[in-house]
């Protein structure tokens, strides 16, 4: 059966941090694909506010 697991963060560390400790469960076949992205909003360098997010498909 194919699972996701998604993450979400503010900050990039955060996010590989969490990453790297759901990996750990997962056998590197069992990974299908990993899809990452980042985005920003506010209307100025004062209150740019970042979202680093990833989707890990795998299967069970």
């Amino acid at each position: 059966m194919i699972q996701v697991k998604l993450f979400d963060y503010e900050h990039e560390k955060d996010l590989e941090h969490e990453m790297n400790l759901f990996l750990k469960h997962i056998h590197n076949r069992e990974i299908v694909d990993i899809k990452y992205n980042i985005a920003t909003s506010g209307e100025d360098d004062d209150n740019q506010i970042y979202c680093f997010s990833a989707m890990i498909i795998y299967e069970k």
